[in-house]
């Protein structure tokens, strides 16, 4: 089994559309049962009293142009255990994987990866549709991520 967990700010907009697109890739490839895919937010700002707001609409709807349900998805928070129970953990932006190590206490590398590194885009950020209102880029991003994290995973023997 393969654990990956994707991350951003809020978990409504960037990490739960890799979460699903992901889900999307796998299911269509015949591997969904080698993978436990889920995603998760470094703050708290879209979690109230203990419950997680629901996928951003504009992100649910740019999911579902692509014909991609995220129904039942809330906003989760990181938790340091994480680190120990996934095996992948890829944040969307620069800020995200400073958060992820302070709240892993695990340093980028072995766990933690930017998500458009795995497209060899090094330094690169997934656009934050929440500030640009660009969910189609995002959406282009997260493929060209979600694909090029399985094309490593092929390349390692792993899938």
């Amino acid at each position: 089994m393969i654990r990956v967990l994707f991350v951003c700010h809020g978990n409504i907009c960037r990490s739960p559309m890799a979460e699903f697109v992901l889900k999307d890739m796998v299911a269509k490839r015949g591997i969904a049962e080698q993978f436990e895919i889920a995603s998760a937010a470094t703050s708290t700002e879209e979690i109230w009293n203990g419950v997680g707001n629901p996928v951003y609409p504009p992100a649910r709807a740019e999911l579902a142009k692509h014909g991609i349900s995220c129904d039942g998805k809330r906003a989760v928070q990181l938790k340091a255990s994480d680190y120990d129970y996934y095996d992948y953990l890829i944040g969307m932006d620069n800020m995200n994987i400073r958060n992820m190590e302070r709240m892993t206490n695990h340093k980028k590398g072995e766990k933690i990866a930017l998500m458009l590194e795995y497209a060899g885009l090094v330094g690169s950020e997934c656009q934050d549709p929440w500030y640009s209102g660009s969910f189609d880029v995002t959406y282009r991003d997260v493929v060209a991520g979600c694909t090029a994290f399985l094309e490593y995973l092929e390349k390692e023997g792993k899938i």
